[in-house]
């Protein structure tokens, strides 16, 4: 008799167990992060970032990006017309990344075009010129009509703004249990934005999984 009731004991918690490694695995895993510490930090460094959007009004999604990130094209491409359509503007800051171990991370087309991009900061020049961008393979982008940003002392401090920026962010991120990436940079798209009770929601959102979650709460479900 205590052998039976021990290994129905023994059950219950490994399908307990299995139940909830299940929960965590297909749900709890891929939920935001709500903001509690740096808000007022956070909110100002994206603010005064480089950001393009459509010029859209009923809320606001920060998305920190580089140009050739596949997971920041896919959640461009899959989730922005029903963000769109549900009126969030999508703030989008693209960065060139600094060189790593001596291997460049950005091109010179692609700094003189991120340096547009900030100088251009939220006006609708910004999201066309981010547009155009997008329209063409990242090795066929020329940047006509950009000055260069090499060798331009201004625009290489834009280009320098931008990489500060997030890892000025990351330390602030990590604090609130944010997924960040190495000693200085954070995931991407990191994601920002503030949800229907006016918390400050965020997520390193390089996988599908998660982009149900940010639909519902920016109301575009």
């Amino acid at each position: 008799m205590k052998f039976r009731t021990w290994a129905i004991l023994i059950l219950v918690v490994v399908l307990a167990g299995v139940g909830a490694y299940g929960w965590w695995q297909t749900d709890l895993r891929w939920r935001p992060k709500t903001i509690t510490k740096h808000q007022a930090e956070i909110t100002k460094i994206l603010e005064q970032a480089g950001w393009a959007s459509p010029g859209l009004t009923k809320t606001r999604l920060y998305m920190v990006s580089f140009r050739t990130c596949p997971d920041c094209l896919r959640f461009k491409k899959e989730e922005f017309p029903g963000l769109h359509a549900a009126g969030v503007d999508t703030r989008v800051i693209e960065i060139a990344r600094r060189d790593r171990n001596g291997i460049a991370k950005s091109t010179p087309v692609e700094r003189s075009t991120v340096a547009e991009l900030w100088i251009r900061h939220g006006t609708p020049k910004a999201w066309e010129l981010m547009e155009q961008w997008e329209a063409v393979v990242p090795e066929a982008w020329t940047a006509p009509g950009i000055p260069p940003a090499d060798g331009d002392m201004a625009r290489g401090a834009v280009i320098e703004a931008g990489r500060k920026m997030t890892e000025d962010l990351r330390p602030l991120l990590k604090a609130n249990g944010v997924a960040v990436s190495d000693p200085t940079g954070i995931r991407y798209p990191t994601l920002i934005w503030w949800n229907a009770k006016g918390e400050m929601r965020a997520c390193a959102c390089e996988q599908r999984e998660t982009y149900r979650f940010v639909r519902k709460e920016l109301g575009a479900d």
